[in-house]
């Protein structure tokens, strides 16, 4: 959780606007399970997206993080207002860039928009566990 926190809290700056353990049933018979959940946002409004942290306390965590275009979900990505400034922070922190974060930027049509709707600035990272992360910025 620590390492996630400093991603998501400290690279890319949501903030954490809950951090509680919570319990959930594992099936009829069983006892309840437990995880710390850390939700984060960009802003305040109840209704935004939001990432939530998760770090199993009833069982170990198994596992390797998803490989870029394997099956599944292999990365997601972030809206930021100033790429440049996330990116400084990402190098400050040491954090392997796996693609982009530097020129001018592509038309929006590379993000399922209609052609001609502007450039769009990206980076594809990874986290400190080894997750990619996308960054993208409305450029024009």
């Amino acid at each position: 959780m620590d390492a996630a926190l400093r991603f998501y809290r400290d690279v890319l700056d949501l903030r954490v606007t809950h951090d509680t353990v919570e319990e959930f049933s594992q099936g009829t018979g069983q006892p309840l399970a437990k995880r710390r959940a850390v939700y984060l946002r960009w802003g305040d409004d109840p209704r935004g997206c939001f990432v939530v942290l998760d770090q199993q306390i009833t069982h170990d965590t198994k596992g390797e993080p998803a490989a870029l275009f394997q099956m599944g979900v292999h990365h997601f990505a972030f809206w930021v207002d100033d790429l440049d400034a996330v990116m400084a922070r990402v190098r400050d922190a040491g954090l392997p860039i796996v693609l982009g974060g530097e020129g001018p930027g592509v038309d929006t049509v590379w993000w399922g928009e209609p052609a001609g709707g502007g450039l769009i600035r990206s980076a594809i990272l990874r986290d400190f566990e080894g997750n990619y992360v996308q960054l993208d910025q409305r450029a024009s």
